[in-house]
């Protein structure tokens, strides 16, 4: 079913330093090796464990070679799998050791061998954010408000639906509430539908959940829980901090140029950028670079407030001494501009940085002290692109960041014009047909290494028999956005085609035939007929598919449980299709599907998406 399912470890304490998702990437490592020989030895480890990117730069083969030999003196004995974590959790340590104490991890996220300190403050804050914005909500009135001081969110989180809800808190419609089980009494599949819908939620508006799998949601570990709702919130704050929903940000910058550098920053950025900008306005003299140490001694909230909020504030902060005191009388004054408290005066001195974040976020809410400059708004209308190229990169964009890429990208088409994004993608999904000796890591200075980066991408693209006519590197260096979204559509195709062949390698145990378009437009309607239905597709591109009823008959087909025909149309009107739409997108990510697409998307018949759709509900069907 859903990548996000469990991997259980007989050893309690080995599985503990594990994240779900971390212990199927292990396994399905492990199982690689088996299949190429039918046992896994020590021998076999060496090669697997040097190839890590984690372990690439500190050791050479033959040092893990020797670090293995430590603990198992044979290289022929067979080594199961707790053995095989156990080997890898010990060069892990070694790695961190050599390099001076810091983790590192093939994966995005460490894993878990330290201990996971819960910051108690962030916990209060979180817990007052969803007291305040669910207060309403027909099903969670019930349990709130919550107690900070209890574990009654870890309680309430176990059974999905107060994530799900705070998803769609912060980018409403994210899903479609028909689709949550919201039972008093979920039983175990239920409660993993949720929070397989959860987490593919979460990663289409851009959280990163790449070492988070349902059965950790499930035993709600806290700070997994308490990071998936760090970063929903802070999607929710910062939402409006681009030029499509406040153009007015346009007042910050003096020219087209810095328009277009403007689009490219990511919105703690953007936020940063307005609060200097209002501080230097206010006589400020330093430069505020993080929501940390830049803020702790509160003078520049004393100073942003008194340009923003005269009326509330005055000079009585900057003129007390004590730290603690001036944060506290900062607190008080941005009160008054019915700032949510998202901290106390010790959040400021201690400069917690998440905590900063949102309450800067909260101030611009309520007075962002920007105007309405005509011919600078211009500017950012000159600069917003057409809306299918906003759709098409706001999917791949997406997709991106849900690989678990090192590098986040914020914006597409400016951050992967140094070719270092692409080739992660690339290493992420046709592993070890990147040659990293080769490329340059960011900050690149030099022009010439961006191009070195980008003609690596297209070789690449070449050798994976991508369509690359006449594509140089150096179109992806200066931002050609048609033929990026060419090469990033076959990239994604190429995935999911991969994919598809491995799992038919794992459930088959031989590869066969490359599966073409071809092969999943028949899978789709023989999977429909035999499940007794009537719709058929043509195509990607068959305009009938704007109804949603085949997508509807497609998931029935795959899991007839999973579709309520009660809440399903006929797909008429407009009204009708959109409502289909939405529900097929959330019963989609309820069924384990990763799909980054908008109920539009389906209703227009976007060919891309509809193929991306159909791909990735065939591979849970094969998963």
């Amino acid at each position: 079913m859903s990548g996000f399912e469990g991997v259980i470890v007989s050893d309690t304490w080995l599985q503990s330093q594990f994240t779900q998702v971390e212990l199927r990437t292990l396994k399905s490592r492990y199982l690689s090796i088996r299949n190429q020989s039918g046992r896994v030895i020590v021998g076999d480890l060496p090669p697997v464990f040097a190839k890590l990117k984690a372990f690439t730069e500190m050791f050479t083969e033959d040092e893990v070679k020797g670090i293995l030999l430590e603990s198992n003196k044979d290289s022929g004995e067979e080594i199961d799998f707790e053995s095989y974590l156990r080997a890898y959790l010990n060069l892990q340590a070694r790695a961190t050791a050599k390099s001076g104490g810091s983790k590192s991890s093939f994966l995005k996220a460490t894993t878990t061998t330290v201990h996971h300190a819960i910051n108690e403050s962030e916990k209060s804050s979180y817990v007052a954010h969803i007291n305040s914005y669910l207060a309403e909500d027909s099903f969670l009135k019930k349990f709130l408000p919550l107690d900070p001081s209890t574990n009654s969110l870890f309680d309430l989180a176990k059974g999905g639906v107060l994530l799900c809800k705070l998803i769609n808190v912060a980018v409403p419609g994210t899903i479609d509430e028909r689709a949550i089980n919201t039972k008093t009494s979920l039983n175990p599949w239920e409660r993993n539908e949720n929070h397989t819908l959860c987490l593919n939620s979460a990663k289409a508006i851009g959280c990163t959940v790449v070492n988070i799998g349902t059965q950790d949601l499930v035993e709600a570990r806290p700070y997994l829980v308490l990071g998936l709702i760090s970063q929903i919130i802070k999607i929710q704050l910062l939402a409006d901090l681009n030029l499509k929903k406040t153009p007015q940000l346009v007042e910050l910058v003096d020219d087209s140029k810095d328009v277009e550098e403007l689009l490219g920053l990511p919105p703690e950025k953007v936020l940063l950028k307005w609060m200097n900008f209002h501080l230097k306005k206010a006589g400020y003299e330093k430069q505020v670079t993080n929501f940390s140490s830049d803020v702790k001694d509160g003078e520049a909230y004393a100073y942003l407030l008194n340009a923003l909020a005269p009326e509330h504030s005055g000079p009585a902060a900057l003129d007390k001494k004590d730290p603690t005191e001036r944060a506290n009388l900062v607190l008080e004054q941005a009160e008054k501009l019915d700032c949510k408290r998202y901290l106390t005066p010790k959040d400021i001195v201690e400069g917690s940085p998440n905590l900063n974040l949102a309450f800067v976020a909260q101030i611009f809410h309520h007075r962002n002290g920007l105007t309405t400059d005509s011919k600078k708004m211009s500017f950012a209308e000159m600069m917003t692109d057409d809306a299918e190229t906003s759709r098409e990169e706001r999917c791949f964009r997406l997709w991106i960041n849900s690989l678990g890429t090192a590098t986040y990208v914020n914006n597409l088409f400016e951050d992967v014009r140094n070719g270092w994004v692409l080739l992660e993608v690339l290493d992420k999904i046709s592993s070890g047909a990147v040659n990293w000796k080769k490329a340059t890591k960011p900050p690149i200075k030099m022009p010439f290494r961006k191009v070195e980066n980008c003609n690596q991408v297209i070789e690449i693209g070449k050798e994976l028999n991508f369509s690359l006519v006449n594509v140089a590197g150096n179109d992806i260096v200066q931002g050609n956005k048609k033929l990026i979204l060419a090469y990033l559509w076959q990239l994604m195709r190429f995935s999911m085609l991969q994919l598809l062949k491995n799992l038919r390698l794992h459930s088959q145990g031989k590869a066969g035939k490359e599966i073409t378009d071809a092969d999943i437009l028949n899978w789709a309607n023989k999977k429909v007929k035999k499940a007794g239905r009537t719709s058929q597709m043509d195509s990607f591109k068959d305009r009938n598919l704007s109804s949603g009823v085949f997508f509807l008959e497609l998931l029935s087909a795959v899991e007839p449980r999973v579709v309520n025909w009660s809440l399903a149309t006929k797909g008429e009107t407009e009204e009708d299709k959109k409502l289909n739409a939405t529900y097929i997108i959330s019963v989609a990510r309820k069924l384990g599907c990763s799909i980054f697409l908008l109920p539009e998307d389906i209703i227009e018949v976007w060919d891309i998406v509809v193929d991306q759709n159909i791909y990735s509900l065939l591979i849970c069907h094969l998963d």
